[in-house]
């Protein structure tokens, strides 16, 4: 099998530029909403350019899908079975509030899947985040029969955290109009400790 020759530094620049800016017009239009040509002008590139790098939109969303995917399981692989529960429970919630601060749009991008029926990664939510999430489940679920967290269905704790998290990223407009445009994330950290806190040691 013939091993495809390396990109040169141009190949490299393109294709970074065509996916920075198909995040950035999936994030705001989603897949449907989002075409070939938006991408094209917002990567500063023609569209016979882009199509040299990418023979489709669906290549390019299901590329930033498969590195988002990568980015977004990593706060909960992170979770030490051997930790502090309450610790550990806590310091993924301030990863997950992290993400929403430092990658709103991939958190938009995800959303928006996930809204369309997830139809490019549901065979991933199905096999490798659902085979995660039992996995750590199973460690809270032990730490409650341990007594060590209070009892607390562990599925439905994740989904809180997800929820609580990333709406400080898909409904930033939202949060903002009502602060003032005021930065949300400190408050929200300060309280999302209190509400698990209060959740895990009851």
């Amino acid at each position: 099998m013939t091993t495809p020759a390396p990109r040169t530094r141009i190949q490299e620049k393109n294709r970074t530029a065509i996916l920075e800016a198909g995040l950035e017009v999936f994030s705001q239009y989603g897949f449907r909403g989002t075409t070939l040509d938006q991408i094209a002008e917002a990567a500063s590139l023609s569209k016979p350019n882009l199509l040299y790098y990418f023979p489709s939109k669906e290549a390019i969303h299901t590329e930033l899908l498969q590195g988002l995917l990568e980015t977004w399981l990593d706060p909960l692989h992170a979770l030490d079975n051997d930790g502090d529960p309450v610790t550990e429970i806590l310091d993924y919630v301030h990863r997950k509030l992290a993400m929403s601060r430092d990658f709103p749009r991939e958190s938009r991008l995800f959303a928006n899947e996930i809204l369309q029926g997830a139809p490019r990664i549901l065979d991933v939510l199905q096999t490798d985040l659902r085979q995660l999430v039992d996995e750590k489940a199973a460690v809270i679920r032990g730490w409650s029969a341990r007594g060590k967290i209070a009892p607390v269905d562990p599925h439905h704790l994740m989904f809180s955290i997800w929820a609580l998290t990333q709406h400080y990223a898909d409904f930033d407009v939202q949060v903002r109009a009502v602060l003032g445009e005021k930065d949300p994330f400190p408050g929200a950290e300060a309280y999302l400790d209190q509400l698990f806190r209060g959740i895990l040691t009851t």
